[in-house]
């Protein structure tokens, strides 16, 4: 298991090494307990999001956790047992991996992690929320965090411009993730933020949808400022919760989102997943469908920091 939600350490929100405080931060809403389809989609548009508590089989998510971590302990980045995720602080996969980019692909593909992500339970949660079948990209995002990583505030829209106008993200913790190993947070009401949203949609149009990977660099860091002066300014919250294993967080390519610091005592290693979906029906961006799924800049997966050893991405 991924080891208890709750310590001293566990109740700090930090992010960019500042204590995230109370006046600035809030919970996510649970709509778990919503079954009616035409609410869940009500509560997507009005919020951005969905959180949902244990709509996952947990010893499925743990069985794809046991999955990548057992790849990890082949390359010396994980002690045994794999499934506590706890780093080495060492890695040996240059030595002993000839193609990073392969290797990251194989481990993203594994059996059980795809019967997570691409698995009927997600699948049918996501034809809920379309109103219709529901078609998930082939290539997904697993992201493995040792200590000391964050990542900044950024709308994914950037990155998903082509295809359909409704692709929604489906992020997965594969294991247990307290506020100490560093959990998504998303900026409240950011989907309303108008005076940010359409000049993005706007560049993107003169882009013919394609923004180079310098452009995609620039609307990343377009809000890389204080992060509580952002919130105060716009008057809103910092939304974020400990997850458990089996929950899933569902937001849009226009929910202004990022993850905390890890800064697990025990050198834990966040682990989770996010995979996009869109209705079948829809258009696709033949960047991320395929067996060999190019990505955003056409490097495939490796596109992603997890393609570097884990000592590289803390």
């Amino acid at each position: 298991m991924a080891g208890s939600l709750h310590s001293a350490a566990n109740d700090q929100r930090v992010f960019g090494g500042r204590v995230l405080h109370s006046e600035v931060t809030g919970h996510f809403e649970d709509s778990t307990t919503v079954d009616d389809p035409c609410e869940l989609r009500r509560r997507l548009v009005e919020s951005g999001y969905l959180f949902l508590r244990d709509v996952l089989d947990v010893s499925s998510v743990l069985a794809a956790r046991e999955e990548v971590f057992s790849r990890l302990v082949e390359v010396g980045e994980i002690k045994l047992p794999a499934s506590d995720g706890i780093a080495t602080g060492q890695s040996r996969r240059l030595a002993l991996v000839d193609d990073l980019i392969a290797f990251w692909q194989s481990v993203s593909e594994g059996p059980l992690l795809r019967q997570v992500s691409h698995g009927s339970r997600v699948s049918s949660l996501m034809q809920s929320v379309f109103g219709e079948p529901a078609r998930p990209q082939d290539y997904l995002w697993l992201r493995p965090r040792a200590v000391g990583w964050s990542t900044r505030f950024h709308y994914d829209h950037p990155f998903f411009a082509r295809g359909s106008r409704s692709v929604y993200t489906v992020w997965i913790p594969l294991g247990d993730i307290p506020y100490s190993d560093g959990p998504l947070m998303l900026v409240e009401d950011s989907h309303k933020f108008d005076d940010l949203i359409e000049p993005m949609h706007d560049r993107n149009e003169q882009f013919n949808s394609s923004p180079t990977v310098a452009e995609q660099a620039a609307f990343r860091g377009q809000w890389a400022q204080d992060t509580v002066a952002f919130a105060i300014e716009r008057e809103v919250r910092l939304l974020s919760a400990e997850f458990r294993t089996g929950d899933v967080l569902i937001f849009g390519m226009n929910t202004l989102h990022g993850a905390m610091d890890n800064h697990s005592m025990i050198d834990r290693v966040r682990l989770s997943c996010d995979v996009r979906y869109q209705p079948a029906s829809d258009p696709i961006d033949e960047r991320y469908f395929g067996p060999c799924p190019t990505g955003a800049s056409g490097k495939g997966y490796g596109d992603m920091n997890s393609c570097k050893p884990l000592t590289q991405t803390g």
